[in-house]
């Protein structure tokens, strides 16, 4: 029998390339979101509502063998500016999905958590995910809803916007010819390409994954300024073109994400991955075409 998945939040970024690895896999994949998919496939289904409305989330989850939550307010600095808003969709949201799960005894919950939740960083954005991840855990023991949580790192590729901190960086260079970047001279980022992120995203799905919690980021560490001299070289710029705004920004890591916490997370590294350089490369291509 064809398994059926629903992707809450797949329209966007990261939500609409898991939606894409599914159907690859073969999956029936029905994406639930606010707005309508622009990369919705022709063999999936798209269902509008709100992560707010139980009902019809009730409705889109009657005879599902998996779902993925990607529904989010992401953005770290909108976070600390909206707490209630954070929380109703981030968590009362996330525990409506859950709720609907149990009820139709989804298989196996997916939820798309951050590295930052076991940081003393991230704002009332980290607390919000900190508080679902144990909402998840108290769903397995009280009614058995098996899961795998998904931390990600820094994701980059295709489909991304002005939320996207990469995106933000390429597109300014594209515009006024400097690379640059607001932060922490010292800040180091772990880079994962959408494309591998969303191909574990699936294989996360395996037996060794349920009821754990999975770290996906890049092979390894990088610093932000060698990331800037990258960009400013694919692009042709001069190394002065690199400008570094130094600063605290409240809410961002500078070397790690980690704080100390009890409960740890396996971190999946894909076998094959797209290298940092072709990603970038790749975002530029997009970005030149739509300027």
């Amino acid at each position: 029998m064809i398994k059926k998945a629903v992707v809450v939040g797949g329209s966007g970024f990261i939500g609409s390339h898991v939606a894409d690895s599914l159907t690859c896999k073969g999956y029936q994949v029905s994406v639930y979101d606010r707005s309508e998919s622009q990369w919705l496939r022709k063999e999936q289904d798209m269902v509008i509502g709100d992560v707010r409305d139980v009902d019809k989330l009730k409705h889109a989850i009657a005879d599902v063998d998996v779902v993925y939550n990607f529904a989010a307010l992401s953005d770290l600095n909108q976070a600390t500016e909206e707490p209630i808003e954070t929380i109703n969709i981030n968590i009362l949201g996330n525990l409506n999905i859950m709720e609907a799960c149990r009820l139709h005894n989804v298989s196996r919950f997916m939820y798309a958590s951050t590295v930052y939740v076991n940081s003393r960083e991230g704002g009332f954005y980290r607390c919000s995910k900190q508080a679902s991840e144990a909402y998840i855990e108290e769903y397995r023991k009280k009614y058995g809803l098996d899961y795998t949580i998904l931390r990600y790192g820094s994701l980059y590729g295709p489909r991304s916007d002005s939320t996207n901190g990469l995106y933000r960086v390429v597109q300014s260079a594209l515009k006024n010819g400097i690379v640059s970047y607001k932060g922490d001279v010292d800040a180091m980022r772990e880079y994962i390409h959408v494309d591998d992120a969303a191909r574990a995203s699936v294989d996360a799905l395996g037996d060794e994954f349920k009821n754990e919690s999975v770290v996906l980021t890049g092979q390894e560490p990088m610093r932000v300024i060698d990331m800037l001299k990258m960009l400013a070289e694919i692009l042709g710029y001069p190394t002065e073109s690199v400008e570094f705004i130094e600063g605290k920004y409240a809410g961002h890591y500078v070397r790690t994400p980690y704080a100390y916490q009890p409960k740890i997370g396996r971190k999946y590294i894909p076998p094959m991955h797209v290298d940092l350089g072709q990603g970038l490369l790749q975002i530029v291509n997009e970005l030149d075409v739509n300027i």
